[in-house]
């Protein structure tokens, strides 16, 4: 009768080696890859009568919770960014970069509160802001 432990043992052993070499070589990758910022995109905040019907729509549907939306209308880029139900007024949103990276656009905003001076009202605020840029076919992040 033959013994079939050490070429299980083997087995087991090249298996470990083989799924530990994959682990370092995918996991030293993760989290590194650095985007290149290619350039600054121009861009105009939107007030909400200029927006499109069908944004809008979208807008109110979803204003209630932070939202990310992009939408196109073939000839702008739309980069909606809310941040749901404030309990008072008074708030702005600041587009802190809009920029093309070798792999796709991203955006980040900040949520100023109201200031000291600035009458905050009792009724709750659905703050977000709509930036339009020339339509480009590209992934959007938003940062």
């Amino acid at each position: 009768m033959k013994n079939y432990k050490p070429k299980a043992y083997f087995l087991l052993q090249a298996a470990a080696c083989i799924l530990l070499m994959g682990l370092l070589l995918t996991g030293c990758g993760l989290g590194l890859h650095k985007t290149t910022k290619l350039r600054d995109l121009d861009f105009t905040v939107v007030s909400e009568e200029l927006l499109p019907a069908e944004l809008i729509q979208l807008i109110e549907e979803r204003k209630a919770e932070a939202f990310e939306i992009t939408y196109s209308d073939k000839e702008y880029l739309y980069l909606c960014v809310g941040y749901g139900r404030q309990e008072t007024g008074g708030y702005s949103i600041t587009v802190d970069e809009l920029y093309l990276s070798d792999a796709s656009i991203h955006i980040n905003t900040s949520l100023l509160g109201p200031g000291p001076e600035e009458a905050k009202g009792t009724s709750p605020s659905y703050p977000y802001i709509v930036v339009k840029l020339e339509y480009m076919d590209e992934t959007v992040e938003f940062d």
